[in-house]
């Protein structure tokens, strides 16, 4: 199958791609080179595709990137639960009424979430 069969065949939106390729870098233990994605996906896209992903995610700011030979190689910014936060950061960002979204997200945690938040933000429910 030559380039440009793989690539017709093999299309799916941006965000799958960003996905997939988010989640190859989060399971490696170092950051990789373009090159070493292609490998990873076997061969799954072309260099140049993969290299314009990993530079568009580096310019949304989820991947860093540092100098490797002739290359860059990439490596998520945070975890899963990293990106989890941040998104969520970012729907509150873009709102207006900031008391009115945490109020309505913490009436709608089960009770379980609501006591884990309260753990974690050191209140002890008690009113002291």
């Amino acid at each position: 199958m030559d380039r440009n069969t793989r690539d017709q065949a093999s299309r799916r939106p941006n965000g799958a791609r960003e996905t997939q390729i988010l989640t190859l870098l989060q399971q490696s233990e170092d950051a990789l080179t373009p090159g070493e994605v292609v490998e990873r996906l076997g061969r799954e896209l072309t260099y140049s595709t993969v290299v314009t992903i990993l530079t568009r995610m580096h310019g949304k700011e989820m991947l860093r990137r540092s100098p490797r030979g002739r290359a860059y190689a990439y490596a998520p910014v945070t975890d899963d639960a990293g990106f989890a936060a941040r998104r969520m950061r970012s729907v509150l960002d873009d709102r207006p009424d900031r008391e009115a979204v945490l109020a309505r997200f913490a009436d709608e945690l089960s009770d379980a979430d609501a006591e884990l938040l309260r753990q974690m933000l050191g209140d002890t429910g008690d009113g002291a």
